[in-house]
């Protein structure tokens, strides 16, 4: 046992860490190398590579990604901000790079090969952005002199227009939506609100009438007849094939016909050979996340601490949102995995990042309050400068 007595750094962040969200970090971490034993030894073998390849890389990943979120969870709010500006840095120049080095795979380029590794720039310029957007969005309500608001579109348009050229329409969009909840939650007056909202729908018509990927996708969702929907209605027919407790661990059959079962298709495997209890328990987890993190941030006194943490958990929920909406078949497939359960390297890191930056902005921190008294609350980040 550590005592509250002990003043080293280890001590500090066991005693103000947040202990539920660590540990559902952890159980969604660990849950997904193990999930993956149930979904992508079929899809080894069709690759004709070892049965527990994609095991073993997602067991390799998670030893690395373990690191950078309790690496980040030590972090001061000061230093999420520098690391956020740094990633974010990286990532674009990553992503302009992908567009002209990048590997192309179904018509787009989103990946980029560096030291042997494939990386997928978007992923982790993601987690940066939000960090960014909130700490310009506070910053503008602090001081008034700093245009925070004009650098908030500025930023996001040229982040859509490198995504929309690989074309990533997912990851585009997703980013949209934290964008403008950031600007809601800074407190966007309701004229603008609707500004956004046309904006927004605006942007969906263009992406339906002018990329042909989305075209198709939208068409064979509304009307299946339309084109192939064959991975969609496979993951509708493991989940009638699981019913409440599944078929079994190993015992699924309908994973062996599902193309993308270990990545994008992981819940409709989950689904099938443990059973939709196993699938609520699963999501009730990504909930516990949300709401959670959403309450740390409601009391946060902090700009910038209130909307980073927001935005983050925003991110962190949607993304699992809009991956099970498409397995379930509520809206057009989107490429999304599922945070810390599908597989992926860029995935899992980018996942890590994000929860210990969530870990880090939530910790409690002490600060002198009246009559010289201490008490625990969070840091500012205007006086860590």
């Amino acid at each position: 046992m550590v005592s509250r007595a002990d003043r080293s750094r280890f001590a500090e962040w066991l005693w103000t860490v947040d202990h539920y969200l660590l540990a559902a970090f952890f159980l969604l971490m660990f849950g997904g190398v193990v999930l993956s034993f149930a979904a992508s030894p079929p899809v080894a073998e069709r690759l004709g590579v070892e049965t527990f390849f994609f095991v073993k890389r997602q067991a390799i990943y998670l030893i690395p990604a373990i690191g950078i979120m309790l690496a980040g969870s030590l972090m001061t709010p000061r230093m999420v901000r520098r690391m956020a500006l740094a990633v974010f840095v990286v990532s674009v120049v990553m992503l302009v790079a992908t567009l002209f080095l990048g590997m192309e795979a179904k018509g787009s380029r989103r990946w980029i090969y560096i030291a042997g590794f494939s990386l997928q720039p978007s992923e982790f310029l993601k987690p940066a952005f939000v960090v960014l957007i909130a700490f310009l969005l506070s910053e503008s309500g602090r001081r008034r002199e700093v245009p925070g608001v004009l650098f908030a579109v500025l930023l996001f348009a040229m982040c859509a227009a490198l995504l929309i050229a690989q074309p990533d329409f997912g990851q585009t969009m997703l980013l949209g939506l934290v964008w403008a909840g950031l600007f809601f939650l800074n407190g966007l007056p309701w004229f603008a609100i609707a500004g956004l909202g046309i904006a927004g729908i605006s942007g969906l018509m263009a992406a339906y009438f002018f990329l042909p990927h989305v075209t198709n996708r939208v068409n064979r969702f509304l009307d299946p007849s339309s084109g192939d929907t064959y991975q969609v209605d496979t993951a509708i027919e493991s989940f009638l094939a699981g019913g409440w407790f599944g078929r079994g661990p190993g015992e699924g059959t309908v994973k062996r016909i599902l193309p993308d079962s270990h990545t994008d298709f992981i819940f409709a495997v989950v689904a099938e050979e443990f059973g939709i209890i196993v699938c609520l328990f699963l999501v009730s987890v990504f909930a516990f996340i949300v709401i959670r993190g959403l309450s740390h941030a409601s009391r946060d006194q902090d700009a910038f601490g209130r909307l980073a943490t927001a935005g983050l958990v925003v991110l962190f929920g949607l993304q699992a949102t809009i991956n099970l909406s498409v397995n379930l078949n509520l809206m057009p497939p989107k490429g999304m995995t599922l945070p810390f359960i599908s597989y992926g390297g860029s995935s899992l890191m980018s996942s890590a990042m994000v929860a210990g930056a969530i870990l880090a902005l939530t910790r409690k921190r002490p600060r002198p309050s009246r009559g010289d008294v201490v008490t625990v609350s969070r840091l500012s980040p205007s006086s860590l400068m």
